[in-house]
């Protein structure tokens, strides 16, 4: 199976990115096969800032992602999006990789299931 899940919202302040992330931990875990990308769009692109320090207790978006691409899933940035946000490639945790619209809708026709948080 090919999920692809989209999220726009920022990292904090709202618990999108963080249920959209455990949704695609437990898929990966479900299905070895599985094929998961995460397309971080909007505020979310700040969702692969690297170096993130959050209180002890507090869930770590970034450490959430690393997760994803552990389980062989793909996280992708909207290129655009980090440019309006003043990220550059080098703010970007390793292993997430700076995307295009053009990807994006590649992604989307060749997904199964697709969700948007």
């Amino acid at each position: 199976m090919k999920a692809l899940l989209i999220i726009n919202d920022p990292p904090y302040g709202t618990e999108r990115v963080y249920n959209a992330l455990r949704l695609a931990h437990a898929l990966l875990k479900q299905d070895a096969d599985a094929e998961v990308t995460v397309f971080l769009m909007a505020d979310a692109v700040i969702a692969a800032r690297k170096g993130q320090k959050t209180p002890d207790g507090y869930y770590n978006i970034e450490r959430m992602l690393k997760r994803v691409l552990a389980g062989k899933g793909r996280v992708l940035l909207c290129g655009t999006c980090m440019n309006a946000r003043g990220m550059t490639d080098e703010d970007a945790m390793e292993g997430a990789a700076r995307s295009t619209m053009d990807e994006l809708a590649a992604a989307t026709a060749s997904a199964d299931k697709l969700l948007v948080f």
